[in-house]
Parts: C-alpha cells; structure tokens; sequence
C-alpha cells in the first residue's frame, strides 16, 4: 500500500518541528526562548518565515544575531 498522500502532509509537519527546533537552539544562545523570539519578531513586523530563520540559526549565525538584536 502506498502512503504518498499521508506522508506528503507528514513531511511538511517534521520540517516545521526541525525548523522550531533550529530556531529555539538559536534564540537560546542569546537568551531568549523560542516563543519569546517569535513574539518578538511578529511584534516588530519581520516576514521572515521560519524556514529562513532556521537556516539563518544555523547557517548565518551573524545573520541571525542580528535579527536578534533587532527584535529585542
């Protein structure tokens, strides 16, 4: 039996989870827990998504700090 439908909307559920996770790392490096940065970076009107913010935790910490610093 095959599960592609199921699983094409279960990808989608893992990577968000990943993504979270990749942010909450990221925040927690500068103190700040992954709702708080959240609510911060809605606050302040920033449209990154988070597939960019996890990339950015990971890939750009520089990047990232300063996307920190603008929220805080």
């Amino acid at each position: 039996m095959l599960y592609a439908y199921r699983d094409r909307r279960n990808k989608k559920r893992s990577f968000r989870a990943l993504w979270i996770t990749r942010i909450n790392a990221g925040a927690r490096l500068h103190g700040m827990s992954y709702s708080q940065f959240m609510g911060k970076v809605s606050a302040n009107n920033i449209t990154l998504n988070r597939k960019v913010l996890a990339d950015l935790a990971m890939n750009h910490p520089d990047a990232f700090k300063a996307v920190i610093d603008k929220v805080k």
